[in-house]
C-alpha cells in the first residue's frame, strides 16, 4: 500500500471497548501514484471506510474481523466501473 499510495493516512474516527473486544473505525486516504494489484499509477486521491473488530486474550489479540468499502476504493481508482 504504501508503495502506491506514499502519501496514504489513516483516521481513527471511533474506538469502542467492552469486555474483550475493540472495535476501530477509519478512514484510509491517499493519492495513487504507484502500481496497485495490476492497476497503473492513476494520480487520483481515493478514500474509503473500513470497521475492524479486535478479540482479546491475556493482552494480545487473538482474532480480528475485517469489513472496509472495497468496491467504492476500486470504483475511484477505475479499477471497477460504477453501475448505471
Amino acid at each position: 500500500m504504501r508503495l502506491a499510495f506514499p502519501d496514504l493516512h489513516y483516521t481513527v474516527e471511533d474506538e469502542i471497548a467492552e469486555g474483550d473486544k475493540v472495535v476501530v473505525r477509519y478512514r484510509f486516504e491517499g493519492t495513487h501514484q504507484g502500481q496497485f494489484q495490476g492497476a497503473p499509477a492513476t494520480g487520483k486521491r481515493v478514500s474509503y471506510t473500513g470497521i475492524l473488530i479486535y478479540r482479546f486474550a491475556d493482552g494480545k489479540i487473538t482474532e480480528q474481523w475485517t469489513e472496509a468499502d472495497l468496491l467504492s476504493f476500486l470504483q475511484q481508482l477505475g479499477v471497477v466501473s460504477k453501475p448505471g
